[in-house]
């Protein structure tokens, strides 16, 4: 195992921490990694969507893409079971494994995959994807390169919820700015309406609420309204 460009796949993997990296490039220069550090032919990776179907969201080469997909089409295969079971999956020589995956055995093997090494990519007790390894002989992968591999995994994990972090921390910080420019929107309706109306701001507070309910309509429109003078109470 080459340990300099092992070095150099965790150096790359820690712009993950970093705000503004490229999630799919990360994922897809993971697969590649993956194939050169473990020694393998290829690798594939496989994500959960919201819905908990699983999606082929990298892989080294277009060949092992178009493999993952046909594996995800029949939901049947080492890596979806990997997913399922949240346990990994070892086929040292696919051979011995058509009558069980015929589709996706046939398909391998026609690329000239031999063996297939699954492993999940888990938080916590949830797992959300599958990390694939392809090889074109068969046997298999020693003890150490399948927990580098398990390693490898982890990382991505790591980087996936990094990129959710961000992006809830986003969504977060863009909804708290949405309720500050409402709120300044419905303070400047109060006060156009306790001019015209001569009204206090409590007062003023309670008709155009009042006023947003009876008509089935968002508070914080109808005090845009209101400013903009397009309506009045």
């Amino acid at each position: 195992m080459n340990e300099r460009l092992l070095a150099e796949v965790f150096v790359e993997f820690a712009d993950t921490l970093v705000d503004d990296f490229d999630l799919m490039e990360f994922l897809h220069r993971l697969t590649l990694r993956c194939a050169d550090v473990l020694g393998v032919s290829a690798a594939g990776l496989l994500l959960a969507d919201q819905h908990g179907t699983l999606r082929v969201v990298a892989a080294s080469t277009e060949r092992t893409r178009l493999l993952e997909l046909l594996q995800l089409q029949t939901d049947d295969g080492p890596c979806a079971q990997c997913f399922h079971t949240g346990q990994p999956v070892t086929v040292t020589d696919l051979a011995a494994a058509i009558a069980r995956w015929p589709g996706f055995v046939t398909e391998a093997r026609h690329i000239g995959f031999t063996s297939v090494h699954a492993l999940p990519m888990r938080l916590r007790t949830d797992v959300i994807g599958a990390l694939n390894l392809f090889d074109t002989r068969t046997g298999a992968l020693d003890a150490d390169t399948i927990r580098l591999g398990q390693v490898l995994a982890d990382v991505a994990t790591i980087g996936l919820l990094q990129a959710r972090a961000i992006r809830d921390r986003d969504i977060l910080a863009e909804q708290l700015q949405t309720a500050l420019n409402t709120r300044v929107v419905i303070e400047q309706a109060k006060g156009v309406i306790a001019e015209r109306r001569r009204l206090d701001m409590d007062q003023s507070f309670t008709l155009l609420r009042d006023t947003a309910r009876s008509s089935n309509r968002r508070l914080s429109d109808l005090a845009r309204a209101v400013v903009d003078r397009t309506e009045t109470l």
